[in-house]
C-alpha cells in the first residue's frame, strides 16, 4: 500500500498546508507548473517527489524534472503530463503517449480545473488535482489524496486549501 500526494499549478509557492495534509503520504507527484525550483527542492526534501515541467517552468526546473513520466507503481501503470486535455478531448502529445503505454491512471495540471473521470473507451483513471498555487482564475485551490493498494487505486480525496486569492479569508 503506497499513499500519494497529487498537486499542480503551485506557480512557485507551495501552502504550508499541503505539506500538513501531505505528512502522512509516501510520495508526492506533482504535475507541472512548479514554478520556482525552492519549490521542488521543499518537495524533495519533504518526501520522494516525482515531477514534470509545465509550460511556464525555466530551464532550471526542466533540468531537475521530464516532460512526461510513465511508471508502474503497486500495479498499476501512471502516466503523467502537464498539459493533457482530458476525455475524450486529449492533447495530440497526451493522445500519442496514451495509445504507446496504456497506463491504468493519466494525471495532468494546466487547466486548473479538477476532476476525477474514468475514461472508458481507454480504460483509465484521469485526474487533474486543479491548481494548488495562487496564481490563476480558479476559486479554490486544490490537491488530491489517495491509495494505490495491489492495483487499486482507492481512498481517493479532494482537499480544499482554501480561496485563491490572499486578500479573501482562508
Amino acid at each position: 500500500m503506497i499513499k500519494i500526494g497529487l498537486l499542480s499549478d503551485t506557480h512557485g509557492e507551495l501552502d504550508d498546508r499541503v505539506l500538513h495534509y501531505f505528512k502522512n503520504v509516501d510520495e508526492i507527484w506533482h504535475a507541472g507548473d512548479i514554478g520556482d525550483l525552492c519549490v521542488l527542492d521543499q518537495l524533495k526534501s519533504f518526501k520522494k517527489t516525482r515531477s514534470v515541467y509545465g509550460n511556464i517552468d525555466n530551464t532550471d526546473i526542466r533540468n531537475e524534472t521530464s516532460e512526461y513520466l510513465c511508471f508502474e507503481l503497486n500495479g498499476l501503470k501512471i502516466l503523467i503530463i502537464h498539459i493533457g486535455g482530458k476525455p475524450p478531448r486529449y492533447t495530440k502529445r497526451s493522445f500519442y503517449l496514451i495509445k504507446k503505454h496504456k497506463p491504468d491512471i493519466f494525471i495532468c495540471g494546466h487547466s486548473h480545473i479538477l476532476f476525477v473521470k474514468n475514461d472508458k473507451t481507454n480504460n483509465i483513471l484521469c485526474l487533474n488535482p486543479g491548481a494548488s498555487g495562487y496564481k490563476g482564475f480558479h476559486k479554490t485551490r486544490t490537491v488530491l489524496r489517495f491509495v494505490i493498494d495491489s492495483g487499486i487505486i482507492k481512498d481517493l480525496e479532494v482537499i480544499e486549501l482554501g480561496n485563491r486569492s490572499k486578500l479573501i479569508n482562508n
